[in-house]
């Protein structure tokens, strides 16, 4: 009797011990994936604070170009008012095609491109998109470790049980594949 208690104690403290580490190691991992995708948020302000003074130096030789002026200041605008990770990388992600119309653009204004204000903030701009780039990579990738915790078995069950879902992964709206076109006729 005595023997047989031993064995259900230690089996139940086996079994707390393999709840509470796995609940632990569930919510480092989501907070991993909180954390990277502030890092790639923290990139996207960077690039949300050079826009404007790009814009600015280059709006005055360009007062035609209006409209991807319009359309960059509207996917500031979604991205500021977004409630969340997708709402926020798919107004992201329109900026992006916005900001590759601009870049288009200057290239057929070839006195813009010996503007110093120009290619500082142009040679800062392509800096952020980089870092963009590594950190959605890198969120990415906390993403699929986490989803895989949560979905290999006998954490699953763990993780159905606290709550924990699957996260989406960064991806590309359909058509960014495409480089921008500009017709300036």
């Amino acid at each position: 009797m005595k023997q047989t208690l031993i064995i259900l104690l230690v089996l139940a403290l086996l079994i707390g011990a393999f709840l509470w580490s796995s609940y632990n190691s569930l919510v480092t991992t989501n907070e991993a994936v909180e954390n990277q995708w502030a890092q790639v948020e923290s990139q996207y302000q960077r690039r949300f604070d050079l826009i404007p003074n790009l814009v600015e130096s280059v709006k005055g030789a360009m007062s035609q170009e209006q409209k991807v002026f319009g359309d960059i200041a509207e996917a500031r605008t979604r991205y500021s008012g977004a409630s969340n990770a997708d709402a926020k990388a798919e107004a992201a992600t329109e900026l992006e095609g916005a900001l590759g119309r601009l870049l288009v653009i200057m290239e057929n204004y070839p006195q813009l491109k010996s503007l110093d204000t120009v290619q500082t903030l142009m040679a800062q701009l392509e800096g952020t998109e980089n870092r963009i780039s590594v950190e959605r990579s890198r969120y990415n990738d906390s993403v699929k470790t986490y989803n895989l915790k949560i979905k290999t078995i006998p954490t699953t069950w763990i993780a159905s049980t606290y709550g924990f879902s699957e996260r989406s992964y960064f991806e590309a709206v359909s058509g960014s594949e495409v480089a921008p076109r500009v017709d300036l006729q």
